[in-house]
């Protein structure tokens, strides 16, 4: 299998990026992560989603440090400093999971609060679903869990067919328009820094092909016994959804109503923020974070 690796020059003096880089082998590829913090603390897991990589979380990561909490930020595969499958084929739903469960198993990760948003959720609540035993409380962002049964809606609709057919798929752009504030340039170019060229940005274009969009899709049924675990999911639940993000609207409603543990939480909606909150609002959302850690 042809694997890329993104030029390490490509991430010099990253604005705003002071983490040391730390690298550790799942199924044979180098997957990338930041790790901040005493080893012994609570750990919160900060999973990104589509096209981003653990640069988006480096506004969260120091308030979680002062707290007193361990920050674990992975790349995906595909994304960021981790390595990259030249085949399109490589990247599957269950691919991702394994790598996902491979880079939890390896860092021995176990009673860690999940913070997963867009993909970063689509794959952290498969993972704690189906290993509850490692997980202690979830936060959901700007996230879902389908299984093809309900229509994803015209403007997802949209974006699959852009991200599977556009000549250029631009990804600090991107990352600007899923964005409420104005993003200086260096952040901008920050995005688009682990994809040199298009060859590097197979995953990003094929992780919304991945999402289930009919009941026979070849995750549906996983995410279905997913669901039967999360609607018996008793641990602390807290929804910290953005006010300005029109793929996931309203779903935070649902997995409020869906899941028991979310009673009685401090769910909130972030002001001022799309979906890519955690470059809008980072530092409000790792308070929220701490505090909610506090609380349960």
């Amino acid at each position: 299998m042809k694997v890329l690796r993104t030029p390490e020059g490509r991430f010099d003096s990253l604005d705003g990026f002071v983490f040391r880089p730390r690298h550790i082998e799942v199924d044979g590829l180098r997957m990338h992560y930041v790790d901040e913090g005493p080893a012994s603390a609570p750990v919160v897991l900060l999973l990104h989603g589509e096209p981003t990589w653990s640069y988006l979380y480096r506004k969260m990561i120091p308030v979680l440090v002062s707290a007193g909490v361990r920050a674990v930020a992975p790349d995906l595969i595909g994304f960021g400093r981790s390595d990259k499958p030249a085949d399109p084929a490589a990247y599957t739903y269950a691919s991702h999971m394994a790598w996902l469960y491979g880079f939890v198993e390896r860092l021995e990760l176990t009673g860690f609060t999940l913070f997963g948003q867009d993909w970063g959720g689509l794959l952290g609540l498969r993972l704690a679903a189906e290993n509850p035993e490692r997980v202690a409380r979830i936060v959901a962002a700007n996230t879902f869990l389908p299984t093809g049964d309900l229509p994803l809606g015209s403007a997802f609709e949209r974006w699959r067919a852009y991200a599977e057919t556009s000549d250029d798929f631009p990804i600090g752009q991107i990352v600007q328009r899923g964005c409420v504030s104005k993003l200086p340039e260096e952040v901008v170019a920050a995005y688009d820094a682990p994809f040199p060229d298009e060859s590097f940005k197979v995953a990003a274009r094929r992780f919304p092909q991945l999402v289930p969009a009919t009941p026979d899709d070849p995750a549906a049924a996983a995410n279905r016994r997913a669901w039967e675990v999360l609607t018996g999911w008793e641990k602390p639940f807290l929804t910290l959804f953005a006010d300005s993000d029109p793929i996931t609207r309203g779903a935070d409603v649902f997995l409020q109503a869906a899941i028991p543990g979310a009673a009685g939480q401090p769910h909130d909606t972030i002001a001022g923020a799309g979906h890519f909150l955690q470059e809008d609002r980072g530092e409000v959302i790792a308070e929220k974070i701490v505090a909610f850690l506090a609380s349960s």
